[in-house]
């Protein structure tokens, strides 16, 4: 019997004493898109560490919580790809980040940015479902299952952000409850 290795194929072989086990491995294609993956939710804390950084300097610390809160978050979503990718015999690979960006007009449009980030991570996360859908890879599909969920919940979660600021936006007592109210935010995802 060949020794256990961890080059990803179809299908991987143990042999625990006198039972053989036949266990699903990743494809080399989806490997490679779950590392994109990977990468796009390291990208995404980075990001908001960014927008977290720019409410910090403009002393909306409210805000710059629920930024670092969500970076936290975004640490949690790459942690889970990374140990599924592992757990499924795959290699991760990780690459270079590029510098995000560091500057905005204001809040508004801090959190607009943060909304069309979303919506990439959320087409990627779909290209991602239906790549395991064609290729019947079933523990992939099962997990990306909570990531479609977390998405609407992102989307859903900015989007009233941004209506409540619109509609504060003339006003600094406005502003200053949705800094105040937004930086009660607690950390949701307790990091593995």
């Amino acid at each position: 019997m060949p020794p256990y290795s961890r080059e990803p194929t179809a299908t991987a072989i143990y042999w625990l004493g006198h039972y053989i086990l036949e266990l699903e491995m990743l494809s080399k294609s989806l490997e490679d898109a779950l590392n994109t993956q990977l990468h796009l939710e390291f990208e995404s804390s980075y990001v908001y560490l960014s927008m977290s950084a720019w409410f910090e300097w403009k002393n909306m610390l409210g805000f710059a919580k629920w930024m670092n809160i969500q970076r936290d978050e975004e640490q949690f979503h790459a942690s889970k790809f990374y140990h599924f990718i592992l757990d499924r015999g795959g290699q991760v690979k990780l690459q270079s980040l590029q510098q995000p960006r560091w500057e905005w007009d204001g809040p508004i449009q801090v959190f607009e940015a943060a909304l069309e980030h979303e919506m990439l991570v959320t087409k990627s996360i779909h290209q991602l479902v239906d790549q395991a859908m064609e290729e019947r890879d079933h523990a992939g599909f099962t997990f990306l299952q909570w990531f479609i969920t977390e998405q609407v919940e992102e989307e859903a979660t900015l989007t009233a952000i941004i209506d409540q600021l619109r509609m504060v936006q003339e006003s600094q007592s406005g502003m200053f409850l949705m800094d105040k109210e937004l930086g009660a935010r607690a950390a949701e995802h307790p990091m593995p």
